[in-house]
């Protein structure tokens, strides 16, 4: 490998978080660092997260979903017409693909 190439190595390098004034130690090529937001007081991240919501979507879509459990049964019920309509479909498509012959030996 070659000399002098790498950077300088800090392992004590001091990271300061701006939005909540709390700091730690890492190891980095710099001796201090400033970041704006960390995992220190990232919302994701200290579990304290807030959805905004300024056109109501999540309160739109929570009523559709309770609308829709409500509703699993009618839901049901038109699946089970659908499935009893295109059975009825598949049967009669059956008979006519058979010849005169065919229905003459079934009438006897």
């Amino acid at each position: 490998m070659k000399k002098d190439i790498h950077p300088k190595m800090f392992t004590d390098a001091k990271v300061t978080d701006l939005s909540s004034g709390k700091s730690f130690n890492l190891a980095s090529t710099k001796e201090e660092i400033t970041v704006e937001v960390s995992n220190l007081s990232h919302p994701f991240y200290t579990g304290k997260q807030q959805i905004i919501d300024t056109e109501n979507l999540v309160k739109k879509f929570e009523t559709r979903r309770q609308v829709a459990s409500k509703n699993i049964n009618k839901v049901q019920q038109k699946r089970a017409k659908r499935k009893a309509r295109s059975q009825k479909t598949t049967s009669i498509k059956a008979e006519t693909s058979l010849t005169l012959k065919d229905m003459l030996k079934q009438l006897q």
